[in-house]
């Protein structure tokens, strides 16, 4: 360094000169600026920041104590004696709402120790789980553990609701800033305290399995309410919540495990529970519990039939007594935490359920009916879909049965193997497909109180049931009726507004309908002659009831069908090419309609007659309770008078002959009166067997489901041995009564070939009178005055039979009444020989002697006429 006096000179020149101070003060001046812009824009900055905070919080939403409660609740189900019969869900609606006194103390202090550890001190923002959340994010470099209370939690899950639709830190961040703002509000107000917020958190959390709420979450995986937890037990729902799929007890046990260890453990150390308690929980095997609770919840998920035929009652009278909308009625039903009393009666249904489930109650042979749905992607990448009819000609093509009726299940795989392949083999490629293998020959059921109208049970199937809503054959399958519409088609409106009688006669005849096709008998051979409607209601006549239903007209009876509330009937109806149907015909005496009859309708038209005229509409619930225990829906009866009680009383009457004596006596189990009737359809598509006691009706239908005709007798008995089979037990130790016999029924003796009074001589000389009750504004006024000849009578015609008649049994007619047509020249005509004749007269007087027994059935054929007979060139008598 130059210290002498030149060097300092030249320093002390250098430091005043103006380029370097000028430069010094640029410099200094520029610094001073910078750090007044830098204060400046962090004033601006700062402002700005207020003005959006504010803007943040000024859009917050009110929030009151309202606002923070959860919607969507599950629906209860209950049975009549108060049980809970199953819970009706929609998607983000599982919840049952528990109050806080419900809720065990150790679960509110573990979902506090775990995830709101100074819950009870804070003001509803935690400034010290904010600070310890930053740090850890500082360290660890994840940022990922929350600061959320548990009323912020509350806030996002019932104010925010669209939190899981974020997609931007912006939106994150002003949902974030507004729901520490509203916690700290919510805690202000003098209605919410850390009771109820608890109670409203508890009550809204996801905790898996489709579960919202500790008492869901109980009921899933301990199937017991919440507050018969244990401590382990609420370590386990506690574990859930931070991410209900990682922390499944179900599917992901080792890690719920995890974090229920931590439960306990923060329990422990914040004061919560002893270190005795916590050793006893750690030590619980609690898991394999909820494996076994999974694997009884997972059978359980599928709704009875009962449970859909109500929802379907219930969505309907949601629409129409109270004006929903389809939506809104739907999501009233899953998501309005609703409480349903039905009218199932747990016993009933559970025999039921138990005699039709067991295969042991069915004949040998059932056949399982295949239903194959296929999608395949075709060579152009085209989907391409393949119904089970375009299957059925696949099947008739390759040496199998079209109507895809298959011996055993393995079978009936094996074919849609062989099918998927044929069509794979075409170049597609497979996308999806259904499968069903449906036990054939099918049932349905319905039990019914006929003094309320209550269904007490159904089924509507045989076989498991594979999901909710599925076809319900009780309640939604029309099929037709065949002889149990005689009933409630022809006998009704004649005994009530036709002026028939229980002893009005019909001759058994050859008769045709007005288009000229013959009417059949349901035995194979003969006319029984001269019937009583008493009788023809017995034997189950067919020509008899066209006969009185062609007298009393058939729109009559189809006005009492409406009557009897059958929705099914067609009026008039036009298709698209001209052809014209109508139920308004003869064939209605026989229950030959256009679309059918459901179960659930035939049986409440009989319990109509059973229960002295009056008709119910049938009633699944008696009333529904909203989430805050008030009526939403008061089912009152909705009923009207179909018949009077008098002719309700002379059918059942009648009726009680068909079980003693008649076509229905396999259905007497004897401790009961029974009143009921059996029907079948032609070729044996459908049976029936429609009856009651004094306690109950009960319809049973069987039949194949795609109309393949019943072979066996075991078969054609299926429907009158599985309502002798529920009925016989459903009435076990009930005290006998006896059907009630109203005011104004009278007893007269009456001739039975003339249905007119019996007169004191030849009626009783030829057993033809016998007492009969009558409705006593309904009472025959004439006296008979026929000249009754005891004879030979044609057991074909119910004619005299002339001397060479083949069918002549011994029998009494009118004097009035003609010849039968079988005449020697007639009967040469026909090219019957004299030993065919023999035979066919032995065959007469077998058919006529089990008449005269009362052992016929309707599905029993009497002894058929020779095939040597052409009946077609003998003259036909005329009604």
């Amino acid at each position: 360094m130059d210290y002498g006096r030149i060097g300092a000179a030249r320093r002390q020149r250098q430091l005043s000169a103006k380029m370097p101070k000028f430069v010094h003060m640029f410099y200094t001046t520029f610094i001073t600026v910078t750090v007044m812009a830098m204060i400046a824009g962090a004033v601006l900055l700062s402002a700005a920041g207020v003005g959006v905070l504010k803007g943040v919080l000024a859009s917050s939403p009110e929030i009151t104590d309202k606002d923070i409660r959860p919607s969507g609740y599950s629906s209860m189900v209950y049975d009549a004696n108060g049980n809970q019969i199953t819970k009706l869900v929609a998607a983000d609606s599982n919840r049952i709402y528990q109050t806080i006194d419900k809720i065990p103390l150790d679960l509110q202090h573990a979902f506090v120790a775990i995830e709101d550890e100074r819950f009870y001190t804070h003001n509803g923002v935690d400034l010290k789980g904010i600070v310890r959340a930053f740090v850890t994010g500082i360290k660890n470099h994840d940022f990922s553990q929350g600061a959320s209370t548990i009323t912020q939690q509350l806030i996002k899950n019932n104010v925010f609701t669209s939190w899981t639709k974020e997609s931007s830190f912006a939106e994150k961040l002003k949902r974030k800033i507004q729901e520490q703002f509203l916690a700290v509000e919510l805690e202000k107000q003098e209605t919410v305290s850390k009771e109820s917020i608890l109670e409203l958190y508890l009550n809204t959390i996801n905790l898996g399995q489709n579960t919202l709420g500790v008492q869901a979450a109980s009921q899933r995986y301990f199937n017991k309410n919440v507050s018969d937890l244990n401590l382990s037990e609420d370590a386990v729902i506690a574990a859930i919540t931070q991410n209900p799929s990682r922390y499944n007890p179900i599917s992901h046990p080792e890690k719920n495990a995890e974090r229920r260890a931590k439960v306990l453990r923060n329990m422990l150390n914040q004061g919560y529970i002893t270190k005795a308690a916590y050793e006893e929980a750690i030590n619980d095997d609690v898991y394999s519990r909820i494996q076994t609770v999974n694997e009884k919840t997972q059978t359980d998920t599928v709704n009875s039939y009962f449970v859909d035929a109500l929802t379907k009652q219930v969505l309907t009278d949601l629409q129409e007594k109270l004006g929903f909308t389809e939506t809104q009625a739907y999501n009233q039903l899953y998501s309005g935490g609703l409480s349903i009393y039905a009218t199932q009666d747990p016993k009933i249904q559970k025999i039921c359920d138990d005699y039709t489930q067991d295969e042991d109650n069915y004949p040998a042979g059932t056949k399982y009916l295949l239903g194959y749905n296929l999608t395949v992607e075709d060579s152009k990448g085209e989907l391409q879909n393949y119904s089970p009819e375009m299957m059925a000609f696949w099947l008739a093509d390759h040496g199998y049965n079209r109507d895809r009726l298959f011996s055993s299940v393995e079978d009936a795989e094996k074919a849609v193997e062989e099918y998927k392949a044929s069509i794979l083999e075409e170049g597609a490629t497979f996308v999806s497909e259904r499968i069903s293998t449906v036990p054939q020959p099918q049932i349905s059921l319905t039990v019914a109180d006929q003094s309320t109208g209550y269904v007490k049970a159904i089924v509507g199937g045989r076989g498991k049931k594979e999901g909710s809503l599925t076809l319900n054959r009780a309640t939604d399958t029309t099929r037709q009726p065949g002889s149990t519409f005689k009933i409630v088609s022809t006998y009704a409106p004649a005994l009530d507004a036709g002026g028939m009688t229980l002893a009005s006669v019909q001759v058994d005849e050859p008769f045709a309908y007005s288009n000229g096709r013959p009417v059949s008998n349901w035995y194979s051979s003969g006319y029984k002659g001269i019937c009583t409607l008493r009788y023809g209601i017995e034997q189950s006549l067919n020509i008899v009831t066209v006969k009185t239903l062609t007298d009393i007209t058939p729109q009559l009876g189809f006005d009492y069908l409406l009557k009897f509330g059958f929705t099914t009937l067609v009026d008039r109806r036009v298709t698209k090419d001209g052809r014209v149907f109508s139920d308004i015909t003869q064939t209605l005496a026989l229950g030959g309609i256009t679309d059918g009859v459901k179960n659930l309708e035939l049986n409440a038209a009989y319990a109509a007659i059973a229960n002295g005229g009056k008709y119910i509409k049938p009633r699944f619930y008696t009333r529904i309770l909203d989430h805050d225990g008030n009526v939403l829906l008061d089912n009152k009866e909705e009923s009207h008078e179909a018949i009077k009680a008098t002719t309700a009383w002379l059918l059942t009457s009648a009726m009680e002959d068909v079980v003693t004596k008649g076509t229905g006596a396999s259905v007497n189990f004897g401790s009961q009166p029974i009143a009921g009737k059996t029907g079948t359809t032609s070729k044996y598509n459908d049976i029936w067997f429609s009856g009651y006691t004094p306690y109950y009706t009960c319809t049973t239908w069987a039949g194949y489901d795609n109309n393949v005709d019943l072979s066996t007798s075991e078969q054609k008995r299926m429907a009158r041995d599985i309502w002798r089979g529920v009925m016989e037990k459903i009435h076990e130790g009930l005290p006998r009564k006896e059907f009630t016999k109203p005011s104004g029924i009278v007893t007269r003796t009456a001739c039975n070939k003339s249905g007119k009074l019996a007169n004191g001589g030849l009626c009783a000389a030829t057993g033809s009178a016998y007492t009969e009750y009558f409705a006593e504004d309904n009472v025959p006024t004439e006296t008979c005055t026929y000249s009754h000849v005891p004879q030979y009578i044609c057991s074909v015609t119910g004619l005299k039979a002339t001397a060479e008649c083949p069918y002549k049994v011994p029998g009494v007619t009118s004097a009035e009444m003609g010849y039968c047509p079988h005449t020697a020249e007639n009967l040469a005509a026909s090219g019957l020989t004299p030993e065919a004749a023999a035979a066919a007269a032995a065959q007469a007087a077998a058919a006529q002697a089990a008449a005269t027994a009362g052992a016929g059935e309707e599905s029993a054929a009497l002894p058929a006429a020779p095939a040597a007979l052409d009946f077609s060139m003998l003259p036909v008598p005329q009604p």
